[in-house]
């Protein structure tokens, strides 16, 4: 599997990219289908998995919607029906090591994989529902298949040239969406991991960015970076000067 990067990620604020891949195995690309992304009706997942064994299903997910630092990624996968992936399952109830032995899988033996991002910049402008949406748009362009359709986890889809199903809790039950999960964590983890040594103090590499209380307490001694989300109360508040001091222990 070869990836490659449509844009690099800038070193003040990570740029949104794609980096994207095709297993070549069964890779001829489908033709996509007419119609606007608006997402339609809900499936069960049983017939969603006898679906995306005829058809080139492009399942998608996000990861970082919540944290107070860093982009937004998305991830987008094509399976191949003739080479199943044991043990696909929603990325979050995944231990960090299962994770990224599964990533590997996905990416070797996917029909086709892509993997994008919406900058902090993209996320204080449009807001992070749309930044989100902006970055599964993103990995589903960069495709080198294109699918017939393509299943979102959630309740909200992005805008895209072909068909659109939402499926809720899509990352534990469809495994296009769990893989399209555990790419988009992966990548993230490993973009915060980089961060951490950019930004030292954080401890980005350990909560990802999330609201934890060493990140609270980073926040109030260090103030904000470059890649922390000014559109998110406790960043916004730091610079307002707002965050409460750190209490004392008792005693």
């Amino acid at each position: 599997m070869i990836g490659s990067s449509a844009s690099s990620p800038s070193s003040a604020s990570f740029a949104s990219f794609a980096a994207s891949g095709s297993s070549g195995h069964g890779s001829r690309a489908a033709a996509a289908s007419p119609g606007a992304g608006a997402g339609l009706a809900g499936t069960d997942a049983p017939t969603a998995l006898r679906a995306a064994a005829r058809r080139a299903i492009a399942g998608v997910d996000e990861a970082g919607r919540g944290p107070l630092a860093g982009p937004v990624y998305a991830a987008a996968v094509v399976l191949d029906s003739q080479r199943p992936i044991a043990g696909l399952a929603d990325s979050k109830a995944l231990s960090p090591a299962r994770r990224e032995r599964l990533a590997a899988q996905i990416r070797d033996g996917a029909r086709a994989w892509a993997v994008a991002a919406a900058s902090v910049e993209e996320i204080d402008r449009l807001n992070i529902l749309q930044a989100s949406l902006l970055a599964m748009r993103r990995a589903v362009r960069a495709l080198a298949l294109a699918p017939c359709e393509v299943w979102v986890d959630g309740n909200r889809a992005p805008s895209l040239e072909v068909p659109v199903r939402t499926i809720v809790r899509g990352d534990a039950t469809v495994p296009e969406i769990s893989a399209a999960s555990i790419l988009a964590k992966t990548a993230r983890d490993a973009g915060m991991q980089r961060l951490a040594v950019e930004c030292p103090g954080y401890g980005f590499d350990r909560h990802m960015g999330y609201g934890t209380p060493e990140h609270l307490a980073a926040l109030r001694r260090l103030g904000a970076c470059v890649h922390h989300r000014r559109s998110f109360a406790p960043v916004r508040d730091v610079l307002e000067g707002r965050l409460p001091a750190r209490r004392s222990p008792a005693g």
